[in-house]
């Protein structure tokens, strides 16, 4: 039965704003009563009647059914969705660090007190993949999911792969167009394709995990020696967020640059595009694309969401309640890229094996294997030192030779 949604919004910025020239220009069931802002001494582009500083103006407000909340302070933003769901009204975000810090006690919130939560616009922009997690692949065997989910960071790389541009240049560009924020740590640091990579772990495995326990590591070190190896070798460069299933019982989650060839689906997305790589037993590979950044996007995601709840909609969590849900693990190894300049870091890193080295006067990296578990505890010595690493796709030739070893063996 299509419900009436009266609703309340709480956040009137890029995304809020996008939202509301996407209900204007439709006849939906939509009655949006008020917007809870920070700052009232702002020039608006509406009426000041639709405008409240009390937040209490919309939670509780009895004729208000549903709570849509846009703003950027993810501890504000759990208190206004926590006391919406307990209060009997239905909410959106697209806050995903709130959400990612915890979905576990939203969940319980929401069973309590028969209320839903729908964050589609918190996971990459405009690509539904949360529906289709929780849909879709419901029944499904997922090997892995694997992307570009931060809009912001691969707009910079597009810019210095493609024109040429230098980092900070690009930077520039990214938050003049509204992709990256002033301080853009959260998403070149790859921060927030962490936080949205936990959230969509939730729905595809069935793990609710603490992001503090999730490596990530970003693009801010990014150097023209870095680049010149990329290109000499046919790579591009990509943040991806990942989450790998490595035994029946386990699975890991990572956010890494990765150095990618031309026949991965995310060699070609570019600036503010997302992409989304499901490698499933049964579906096999299926690939999502669409923009990740901007108001209109995630505001579609948004009133997609709000559309949804008018049936009454909400996530079941399918495999979060299944006997054989998949626990969190770093127990893997990774093939990678490192450019350094403190020796000790190597020491600290414990490569397992080495495919190449290179030292000049200024410009030194390795390649070779490394434990997650290794890479996790050195993480901020990476960071402070300015090195770069990516994961890199092992040699070719090297694989084969291995195989033609391992079939030799098994045959003599």
């Amino acid at each position: 039965m299509d419900k009436k949604l009266t609703i309340g919004l709480v956040g009137f910025g890029v995304v809020g704003q996008g939202l509301y020239d996407i209900i204007s220009s439709k006849d939906l069931n939509i009655d949006l009563k008020k917007i809870v802002i920070k700052d009232a001494s702002k020039k608006r582009s509406l009426p000041s009647d639709y405008f409240t500083t009390n937040i209490d103006e919309v939670l509780l407000n009895p004729d208000i059914n549903t709570i849509v909340e846009l703003i950027n302070d993810a501890d504000t933003a759990f208190v206004i969705v926590s006391r919406a769901l307990k209060s009997g009204k239905n909410v959106v975000s697209a806050n995903k660090k709130m959400i990612a810090e915890h979905l576990k006690e939203l969940v319980e919130i929401q069973q309590q007190h028969g209320t839903s939560l729908l964050y589609e616009g918190a996971v990459c922009g405009s690509i539904p993949i949360i529906r289709n997690l929780e849909e879709y692949y419901d029944n499904e065997l997922l090997y892995s999911i694997s992307g570009i989910f931060n809009g912001s960071s691969n707009y910079i790389l597009s810019k210095i792969f493609n024109e040429g541009l230098d980092y900070d240049t690009a930077l520039k560009q990214a938050q003049d167009l509204g992709f990256a924020e002033t301080d853009a740590t959260l998403d070149v640091g790859g921060f927030d394709p962490k936080f949205k990579l936990v959230i969509a772990a939730a729905h595809a495995y069935g793990t609710f995990i603490n992001p503090a326990e999730v490596l990530n590591i970003g693009i801010q070190s990014l150097s023209p020696h870095d680049l010149q190896y990329a290109r000499e070798k046919n790579y591009k460069i990509k943040l991806i967020a990942s989450a790998r299933k490595n035994s029946d019982e386990t699975s890991v989650l990572l956010v890494l640059p990765k150095m990618i060839r031309s026949d991965n689906f995310l060699y070609n997305v570019e600036n503010e595009y997302n992409g989304v790589i499901v490698q499933a037993a049964f579906a096999d590979q299926q690939f999502f694309f669409g923009k990740g950044a901007g108001g209109h996007p995630t505001g579609a995601a948004v009133l997609s969401d709000i559309a949804a709840l008018r049936y009454q909609y909400r996530y079941e969590y399918k495999k979060y309640h299944q006997k054989n849900r998949v626990n969190h693990s770093n127990d893997l190894i990774l093939n990678v890229y490192l450019r350094y300049t403190d020796e000790s870091l190597l020491n600290n890193l414990e490569f397992e094996t080495i495919s190449e080295r290179f030292y000049s006067a200024n410009f030194q990296f390795i390649i070779g294997k490394i434990s997650l578990e290794n890479l996790i505890r050195n993480v901020e010595f990476i960071r402070e030192n300015g090195a770069f690493i990516a994961e890199i796709p092992e040699d070719e030739s090297h694989v084969l030779i291995e195989e033609q070893i391992q079939e030799l063996i098994h045959t003599h």
